[in-house]
């Protein structure tokens, strides 16, 4: 039986891979959590050449992924193979030895992810239940070109970008500038937006990405002001929505709009992306930019055989003969 060591460093990612990484996949990722104050968990099985992993915390009497509010997706980090699943299955029976409880979200299943959890800690005796816990708004490109896509958009959003279009003008930066930053943070903090989560996290993600040549950064300007910003990233034919903020005494400009219109034609017709992720949530906007919705999903795994097990597993079961009650 392989036992799964665990760590309290992000170094030891190094070298574990999934076919379908993102921003929120990588060891630089986890260790900016790891500096903003979470204290990694990371549980880790090898054999030979071939290793796998869970980046987990300890949080709410349980242990949860190594995740947070800026988080797209949380996943496995394991092969996409058969021995990549035995190895995940060897983490799930290991953690047994840590905790009752485990709750993982929100994972992805288009790439496989939630059913390969699922059957991994099920395999290895846990009970196992998941849900749906948000939604994914996406953009399939399918090689179109932006003026293919943007003819196909609500005649609403066209109408605006073409009377509004010209009262802004628009710079997409493709590196980290600290002025631009800063007008950006000037922004959000003027916007609609909720007081933002960690601004030094992201500015020090938005500096890495710079540094790797993935980040979009977008402003718009009214008479040189700055009055809306877009914070975007390009990998693996994917660009990723990150932040987007406009500031609301200027709502009339629509500078949202047209600075949108401006990465979206970045990201398809020079950056060559085949999809546009807009992140989680299911704001009515997004579905004028996207076409598609795909599930984002929570699974809960509880050990039976340990008491302190029990009164979760209670509360849940009374929640399956009252689905209209309050989730505990």
């Amino acid at each position: 039986m392989i036992a799964a060591s665990y760590h309290d460093t992000v170094n030891v990612l190094q070298g574990t891979h999934t076919n379908h990484s993102g921003p929120f996949d990588r060891a630089e990722w986890f260790d900016l959590l790891a500096h903003a104050g979470q204290q990694p968990l990371i549980a880790l099985v090898s054999n030979g050449d071939e290793r796998a992993a869970l980046a987990l915390t300890r949080a709410n009497g349980r242990i949860e992924p190594l995740r947070n509010w800026y988080s797209f997706t949380w996943r496995q980090l394991a092969p996409d193979n058969s021995r990549g699943q035995e190895l995940l299955t060897a983490i799930a029976r290991d953690l047994k030895r840590q905790t009752h409880r485990l709750t993982l979200w929100p994972i992805p299943d288009e790439d496989g992810s939630a059913t390969r959890l699922e059957q991994a800690f099920q395999t290895a005796g846990w009970s196992v239940t998941r849900t749906q816990c948000d939604y994914n708004h996406v953009l399939e490109v399918g090689g179109r070109t932006f003026a293919e896509y943007w003819a196909s958009r609500p005649g609403k959003m066209r109408t605006t970008l073409k009377r509004k279009a010209k009262k802004v003008a628009i710079e997409v930066l493709v590196r980290f500038d600290p002025a631009a930053w800063r007008e950006y943070e000037r922004i959000y903090a003027d916007s609609w937006k909720p007081s933002e989560g960690d601004p030094d996290l992201l500015r020090r993600f938005a500096e890495q990405e710079g540094v790797a040549g993935r980040i979009r950064l977008g402003i718009a300007r009214h008479e040189g002001q700055a009055v809306a910003a877009q914070f975007w990233t390009v990998e693996n034919g994917v660009a990723y929505i990150h932040k987007l903020a406009h500031l609301e005494s200027m709502k009339a400009l629509s500078a949202g709009t047209t600075l949108s219109a401006a990465l979206f034609e970045q990201a398809i017709d020079r950056d060559h992306v085949d999809w546009i992720d807009f992140g989680t949530g299911n704001d009515p906007y997004k579905a004028d930019w996207m076409e598609a919705v795909r599930p984002r999903f929570m699974i809960d795994c509880l050990d039976l055989k340990q008491p302190s097990a029990w009164p979760v597993w209670a509360k849940q079961y009374i929640r399956k003969l009252a689905p209209g009650s309050t989730r505990g």
